[in-house]
This record gives structure tokens, sequence and C-alpha cells, in this order.
């Protein structure tokens, strides 16, 4: 942001040209936002499982704060992402979880270093992180 802030600055001097380029947002809020607009009405604005559109789907949602708890303490970011995104499904007759991978999630961000350098969609991640801060010690 600094450079782009720079670059702007000698624009503004006559020295260059300004495009500014905004990252994906992947922190909490986003990922608060988006669980409140496409999860809740489902997993409850807690992420407990009691969400109003849970009645007469014949299965109750999974607490979403106990991740890291069944997990040794520790969240199972990859697991959760492949989940939302449909990756990943149990062998359910009936799953009543949307595959959210069908639709758009965003740019993606790159997360990882070197060779484990992966592009994840960034409201994907937002989402995750999110779940990630939810969690009860």
């Amino acid at each position: 942001m600094k450079l782009a802030l720079s670059i702007c600055i000698l624009m503004v001097l006559g020295l260059a040209g300004c495009e500014i380029f905004q990252q994906p947002r992947i922190d909490v809020a986003r990922g608060k936002s988006l669980f409140a607009e496409q999860c809740a009405a489902c997993h409850g604005a807690d992420g407990r499982g009691s969400g109003s559109e849970t009645f007469g789907l014949g299965v109750i949602p999974p607490d979403l704060t106990l991740f890291a708890s069944a997990n040794g303490g520790v969240f199972p970011r990859d697991q959760i992402m492949s989940v939302i995104d449909g990756y990943y499904r149990r062998e359910h007759v009936f799953n009543p979880m949307p595959v959210f991978g069908e639709d758009d999630m965003g740019p993606t961000v790159i997360v990882g270093e070197d060779d484990s350098a992966t592009p994840v969609p960034a409201d994907l991640l937002a989402l995750a992180n999110y779940l990630e801060s939810i969690q009860q010690k």
C-alpha cells in the first residue's frame, strides 16, 4: 500500500501514472460478513447450528465452533475449506450443504511459500479465517 501511495503522490506531482491494485480481502471481518450472508441461515449467527433454515432438513448442521477442539486444538483449515468449496463431501445420500465452490468465490490469493504455494479463492480463505476466529478454546 505504501508503494501505491508513493506512486499516487508522484502522479499528483506529474511524475508517474497511478493504478491502485487493491488486494482481495481475506480478513476475519470479510469472513464474518460472508458467513452472515451465506451460512448463518443454516449454521446460525453464532455458528452453532441453530439457523432458521434447518427446520425440515432432517439433519442438524454441525457446531462450527468445535472444529479445533475436536482436532487436538488445531483448526483444520484445509479440511474446512474443502468442505465449503465442495471438494470433500461425506458419503451421505442426502447432504444439504450447498457446494459453494460452484459459485464465484472471488479472486485467488496465494497461500504458502515456494513449492507449497497454492492459489485459494479469497472468499473461501476469508470464511476459513472467520471460522477459526470463533473456535472455542
